[in-house]
């Protein structure tokens, strides 16, 4: 770096990723700084290459990598800057050359370290490829332990943010959530992780994260408005219009609201009432919108997209000179838009325009060569003017995904509103090429004296220079995008133009005559079938909402990626800061945030931490005590974790490397058949259970003697006519096939729309479809359903037959009810039926001592109480893990059969990572997967039909779906075995669950509490595990206490009263063992963390601390729970 002073030596070793957003570089006042962080970047850009050169990169090796990573140590800026002025007196200001890094490390570790830094200081600077790549070789280095440097997670987190891969930023943003709640940065955190949720359709979890983000009373970089104003489009994105309506008002009722947000509330609120027809009459709507939209535009003139939104209104009242004077506003304010270009090519196209529409349309898919709309409209205007071969290649365009790069999220989000579609455009695209690839095989060659052709074809038309203004627009566009977002080229061909399919197809390469008779027959045929005109609005118009409708922080800029935005909302830090001078950098708060977190990095730096060294389960409770009162307490807790010392963040797994056959992909299903009541309480029945993924005992309920008649839907009227039932309204398909109609290909999400009735109503409809279905021949059931084998080792073979049967079934869009999550678990209601579940075997029973979720100590409904369900055919429960991975019990009433398909618990991981792909969230969302995905990622599919009185045992973590082919009931609860297993992968759910920011409704730590005064553990493998959560929780209850008192905070005695439920945060939703906080003036009063009750009030002044537990009692459980010796040893499951 050459000669700097101690001083800037140090003020820049201080700089990492947790000062991005607050830090303007780009302010001339910070030149000096800037300038400095650049000759930094050179100097370790020259260290990192000479390490390279001597081969310390070369020794790494990313299956054995180097452990004990020590994040740099870390203190307040403005403390340094003290301490450095007085250093910098004492050696009366000259500057001397030092070495970035200490001596007493190895070169290896200051070559890792290097990396990391190289990482923030690129961030900083904006510079966001750089940074990325600094940092994920950093990562190569410290795989084994990344996760103690949250400075690190924060800063690669960003960096994928702004370089648009929102799988990854959202990975490493839970990731730094559940490592450290109270991060300096997490309000941050909240934020960007609500953004791209919502763009993902993960509206509940992104609402969570939004109102989380404005908890918090430290530093940010956004207004609490603004998140408010997400919140509003959050609804508005859900169609919940009157939520959202009244969000957007509420902002427009705050004295303090800035112009671009008023702009911005303004142009939502427009053009939903020019949108949604609930909110009055179209006249009314029409003249609201144009109200909104104008005050937008008064509040801010330069807004493109407000300018753009109002043509779009007087276009639709047929104000056509209106329209263009909007549109062409909004060229000269936005620079280039997609929308905008598109729209005008519509208006010119319906004043009989075509030249002056093919080169507006021209200008939207050069801007965005994703644009649907534009290349379909574009296809519809050359197919109006006789040119197929054009119009075939632009709807051949408009059908392909042609980037993945710039609008990914946003095109996710395009594929899921498709399914609103009323003109159902994919499928309509993909008749018309149908349809002209016919008609382009049999057109004749044109010969010489073939008609001139009324538009330029589409490579002419590409290439052709186009109007100064806009090709000005064009290119000031591409200088005004981030250099890390390549810009396409004007010129050249457009994307992907479908030579290589023409030249192998039958159609002609030359150009077919214009006046051809097919060709008049072919224009003919389509102004009668498409209506030409209606379809261009249409097509338009309803293409045009979903974008608006899916728009980055509130359409700011209609094809610009939700981090555009972002990068607006965030530039106001930089005009209230610009007083702030570079000595006060970290304001007070964030200073004394940064020190505590790097207190936690020192302290939690490497495996070998004093924490791994002095808690152990061989510990008794004093000694726990004593070892905490050495922690410190001037900071929050650390995060608390059941799972062991140092484990890293939970993630899916990966599946077993084996390559599987096609046998193995389709394995016979375990079964088993009672023959007498003996079999059943035998103690192999167990046995074999628990050694298989999944299991069916066929035969139960006769060799028991159980009265399925109880649970017929006939008694279930007879008993409660009135109680209620949960429905799901579903498409009704063949269970090896999920279709989405309107673009016609098989597809992962099963949409099901939820609803309420009561079990006589459901009766009815249950009969009278049985009624309807004696009727029709037809509806009798899928063939071969019937004919299956009743020995399971068959089950592959024959459903892998009825595959290939049943792909000849054409899409059936019949819908149906299925009545779900009934629930039984009153004993006043349901007593005989509760009553003859008695008869079955300990392992199975609803409530047993030897049964995890009977220690619960609590109703969790449907998992230690009966749920049924009631079937018509074709009723689907979609694919997923029980909840935290227990076991289930399900057994089929009857009359007819169920079909279950399978998979093993150790690949989950890979389901996952499919749902992934298939864009679909793997715990919230809903999904049946598509059986040759899963054969093409080595997953084997066990698959079965479950007859009445079968029992179907689903073991720990197996994930399953089910489809029912007759009619039928279906009762089903959760057991927990008390096994090592079962407890190790509840945990490990719970855990993931935690980062996943998904409600665990099973309260292990409650649970883990109960079971060790309840039971005697032999198994040393569970006593480990059940001893570690209670070692971890007992540790953070002391902590949380100590921490408590330090601030001043009394704690209360509470208790906990007989069957009281365990206690969830009210705003993250975690489980809140032993110490509760609670807001003294609240009226309700609503349990939270301490994470987020330091949130409410970063001095705990305001807020109630509980105490569930007197620590005398939760010392002598921990003391009592000892491994339980018998004779032989000790067996683990």
């Amino acid at each position: 770096m050459g000669q700097v002073s101690l001083e800037d030596d140090c003020l820049v070793r201080e700089l990492d990723s947790r000062y991005y957003g607050f830090l303007d570089l780009s302010n001339p006042k910070h030149a000096e700084l800037k300038n400095l962080i650049q000759q930094t970047i050179a100097y370790l850009q020259t260290f990192i290459a000479n390490g390279q050169t001597n081969g310390v990169s070369k020794k790494h090796d990313t299956k054995n990598v180097i452990q004990n990573c020590d994040p740099p140590k870390e203190e307040p800026l403005d403390t340094i800057l003290a301490t450095n002025s007085e250093d910098s007196k004492a050696n009366d200001g000259d500057s001397k050359e030092i070495k970035f890094f200490n001596d007493d490390k190895s070169q290896e570790e200051q070559y890792v370290n290097a990396l990391c830094k190289l990482g923030h200081l690129h961030l900083l600077l904006g510079e966001y490829s750089e940074a990325l790549s600094a940092y994920q070789k950093y990562l190569r280095f410290r795989e084994n332990n990344y996760w103690t440097n949250h400075a690190f997670i924060y800063g690669i987190g960003v960096a994928y943010f702004k370089l648009r891969c929102f799988k990854w930023a959202i990975k490493s943003f839970q990731e730094l959530l559940y490592l450290s709640p109270n991060f300096t940065c997490a309000n941050e955190v909240h934020l960007r992780l609500g953004l791209m949720l919502k763009h993902c359709g993960e509206f509940h979890i992104a609402l969570k994260h939004l109102q989380l983000a404005l908890l918090y009373t430290n530093p940010s970089t956004y207004s609490e408005l603004q998140v408010k104003f997400q919140i509003a489009h959050l609804y508005e994105v859900q169609n919940k219009h009157k939520a959202a309506k009244d969000g957007y008002e509420f902002l427009l009722n705050e004295k303090n609201i800035s112009l671009e947000l008023k702009a911005d509330v303004y142009r939502q609120l427009g053009w939903m009432y020019h949108c949604v027809e609930c909110l009055g009459e179209k006249k009314e709507r029409e003249a609201s919108a144009l109200s909104f939209l104008q005050k937008s535009i008064e509040a801010d003139p330069k807004s493109g997209q407000s300018l753009y939104l109002l043509g779009r209104c007087f276009a639709g009242i047929n104000k056509v000179h209106d329209a263009f004077l909007a549109y062409r506003n909004s060229v000269e304010k936005s620079e280039g838009n997609a929308d905008t270009w598109c729209s005008i090519g519509v208006l010119y196209q319906q004043q009989n325009q075509p030249t002056d529409a093919l080169q507006a349309y021209i200008c939207a898919v050069q801007l965005d060569k994703d644009h649907k709309a534009a290349w379909t409209n574009l296809g519809i205007l050359y197919e109006s003017c006789g040119q197929l071969r054009d119009a075939y290649a632009c709807y051949l365009n408009a059908t392909k995904q042609i980037s993945f790069q710039k609008t990914s999220i946003f095109r996710r989000k395009q594929a899921i509103r498709m399914k609103k579609d009323p003109i159902g455009l994919s499928k309509g695209l993909s008749q018309r090429i149908k349809f002209l690839e016919v008609q382009l095989s049999q057109a004749p060659l044109p010969s010489i004296t073939s008609k001139r052709r009324q538009l330029c074809s589409i490579e002419e038309a590409w290439n052709l220079p186009i109007s100064l203004e806009m090709n000005s627009r064009q290119q000031q566009t591409a200088q005004m995008l981030p250099r890390q977002i390549k810009q396409s080229p004007i010129q050249g061909p457009p994307p992907p133009y479908p030579h290589s399919q023409l030249s192998q197809s039958p159609i002609p390469a030359k150009r077919i005559k214009e006046d051809s008779p097919i060709q008049q027959e072919l224009i003919q045929q389509n102004i009668q079938t498409s209506q030409l005109n209606q379809n261009l609005l249409n097509i338009s118009e309803t293409l045009g909402q979903r974008n608006l409708n899916a728009m980055p922080e509130g359409n700011k800029v209609s094809e610009q990626s939700v981090v555009d935005t972002f990068d607006d909302i965030s530039n106001d830090i930089y005009k209230q800061n610009e007083n702030i001078k570079l000595e006060r950098l970290s304001q007070d708060a964030i200073s004394s945030n940064l020190s505590e977190d790097s207190k936690h990095n020192e302290y939690n730096g490497s495996p070998d931490s004093e924490f791994s060294t002095n808690f152990k389960i061989q510990m008794d409770s004093k000694q726990l005590m004593a070892a905490v009162k050495l922690l410190p307490v001037d900071e929050p807790p650390v995060h608390c974790t059941v799972l062991q010392v140092n484990a890293p963040p939970p993630s899916p797994p990966d599946c077993p490397p084996q390559k599987l056959t096609r046998d193995q992909l389709l394995p016979p299903t375990p079964s088993v058949h009672l023959e007498n009541k003996k079999n059943a309480f035998s103690p192999q029945l167990q046995e074999f259970c628990l050694k298989h993924p999944i299991a069916v005992v066929r035969g139960l309920a006769g060799a028991l003697k159980l009265d399925l008649g109880l649970f017929s839907t006939k008694t279930l009227v007879e008993a409660n006519p009135d109680h209620s039932v949960e429905v799901r309204t579903q498409v009704h398909q063949s269970p090896d096939e999920n279709w989405d109609t309107s673009q016609g290909k098989r597809v992962w999400a099963c949409i099901s729309h939820r609803s309420h009735t009561t079990i006589a109503k459901y009766a009815q409809y249950q009969a009278s479809s049985f009624q309807d279905s004696l009727k029709d021949e037809s509806d009798k059931g899928f063939p071969g359903s019937q004919a299956m084998s009743d020995s399971d080792s068959k089950d592959s073979v024959s459903n892998s037959n009825i595959v290939l049967k049943r792909k000849k079934h054409k899409i059936n869009s019949k819908m149906l009810r299925f009545g779900t999550n009934v629930d039984l678990s009153d004993e006043r209601k349901w007593k005989p039926q509760l009553t003859e579940l008695q008869k079955l075997p300990a392992f199975a029973r609803v409530i047993s001592a030897a049964n995890m979720l009977s220690h619960v100590g609590h109703v969790i409904l449907g998992m230690n109480t009966v749920q049924l369900y009631m079937k018509v055919p074709g009723s689907r429960t979609p694919g997923h893990q029980e909840n935290n991975n227990f076991c289930s019990i399900n057994i089929n009433i009857g009359p007819g059969d169920c079909e279950w398909f399978a998979v093993p618990d150790a690949y989950w991981g890979g389901v996952h990572n499919l749902c992934e792909k298939n864009n679909i969230s793997y715990l919230h969302g809903s999904w049946w997967p598509v059986l040759e995905d899963l054969y093409k990622e080595n997953i084997p599919v066990y698959r079965f039909i479950q007859k009445p009185g079968d029992l179907v045992w689903v073991n720990a973590g197996c994930v399953h779906w089910v489809q029912s082919v007759g009619w039928c009931n279906n009762i089903a609860w959760n057991v927990g075995p008390l096994t090592a297993r079962q407890y190790s992968l509840a945990i490990e759910r719970y855990e993931w669950n935690k980062l996943q920011a998904f409600k665990s409704i099973v309260p292990m730590v409650h649970l883990s509490w109960n079971l060790a005064r309840n039971i005697k553990v032999s198994d040393t493998k569970l006593f480990e595990l059940i001893k570690m959560c209670l070692l971890q929780t007992l540790k953070n209850v002391l902590h949380i206490q100590e921490y408590v008192k330090s601030k001043g905070v009394e704690i209360r005695f509470n208790g906990r009263g007989k069957n009281e439920a365990s206690h969830y945060c009210g705003q993250c939703e975690v489980e809140v063992f032993n110490v509760l906080f609670i807001k003294e003036q609240e009226k309700r009063h609503v349990v939270h963390c301490l994470s987020c009750a330091l949130k409410l009030s970063p001095s705990l002044q305001g807020i109630v601390c509980l105490e569930e537990y007197r620590l005398s009692e939760l010392q002598r459980v921990y003391d009592s729970f000892t491994l339980h010796r018998t004779q032989g040893l000790a067996y683990t499951q």
